[in-house]
């Protein structure tokens, strides 16, 4: 035996490449991968359909599963089209909160208001990768409350109106309630809104009110 027949033979094994992905798995993990797909590619589906019958034209299977599909859109995954012609948004709609806080001495404080809407603002800008819930929750949230209620903040639909407003209640409770002392709690809960018109362009001759208006809603018990 030569030389290079005895390295050869010292030479290890080399083992039996594994296939990529899945593939490579044994088979109990192939089998719980598989349903974990097929479960999330159900979810996605039902997820879908749903919005779009949220979205399409009103019709005879959404009207019967209409109580499903407002189940599931609101408040989360509401649609509009708010954006575009002819009627595009051209007002600066700013929610502010604040609490009545009871600290551990029992004494009842009122904070000052916090402009949640430019904490959202300025916790996305510059970002490449801007988080859902900081540009869209807020905004949506109020959205649906005015949506549901009229000018007096009475509930035009009880059951939206009631939605929406714990909707409301539950987001700026856990805003304003992060950070809070050791011992101090929530009590109320206190919104309004700030609204400025968006002012006219320079070249334009349109006169625009750029005064803030604000629409300032009662105490919510926490």
């Amino acid at each position: 035996m030569d030389s290079n027949e005895r390295e050869r033979e010292d030479e290890p094994a080399t083992a039996p490449s594994r296939a990529p992905g899945i593939a490579g798995l044994s088979l109990p993990y192939r089998v719980l991968a598989a349903l974990a797909l097929a479960v999330l590619a159900v979810g996605a589906c039902l997820h879908l359909g749903l919005v779009f019958l949220h979205v399409a034209p009103s019709n005879t299977l959404s009207k019967r599963h209409a109580g499903l599909v407002d189940g599931w859109v609101y408040p989360e995954f509401e649609q509009n089209w708010k954006l575009f012609a002819p009627n595009p948004l051209q007002q600066n709609i700013a929610v502010e909160a604040r609490a009545q806080v009871r600290d551990g001495a029992g004494i009842l404080v009122t904070t000052d208001w916090r402009d949640l809407s430019a904490e959202d603002a300025a916790a996305i800008r510059h970002s490449p990768l801007p988080s859902h819930t900081r540009q869209n929750e807020l905004r949506r949230a109020w959205d649906f409350f005015t949506g549901s209620h009229d000018e007096n903040d009475k509930a035009t639909d009880a059951e939206r109106g009631e939605l929406s407003e714990a909707y409301l209640k539950r987001i700026a409770g856990a805003r304003l309630g992060a950070g809070l002392p050791e011992g101090d709690r929530i009590v109320r809960v206190q919104l309004r809104s700030a609204t400025r018109s968006v002012a006219a362009p320079a070249w334009s001759d349109e006169k625009t009110d750029t005064q803030t208006y604000y629409r300032e809603l009662p105490w919510w018990t926490v």
